[in-house]
């Protein structure tokens, strides 16, 4: 059986993940210093992710006036 063609991933996932593996939690809590390598794996607590944001690029004084130049003619 083949799969979808909506349900297929292009180029892996664009988008920041809101689940982390158990690795990633562990290696977050030895961070924070809130797990040693003697505690237990299961039962984790649980890991904020942080969120990314894109920064839109500020224009510099020279781009703002060649759009506003374009912008008149």
């Amino acid at each position: 059986m083949t799969i979808d063609k909506s349900l297929k991933v292009r180029a892996g996932m664009s988008r920041s993940r809101n689940v982390l593996t158990r690795a990633e939690r562990i290696a977050k809590l030895k961070a924070t210093e809130k797990w040693s390598d003697g505690d237990g794996v299961l039962g984790l607590p649980k890991v904020r992710v942080p969120k990314m944001a894109l920064k839109k690029k500020k224009k510099t004084k020279k781009e703002e006036g060649e759009a506003e130049a374009g912008d008149k003619k």
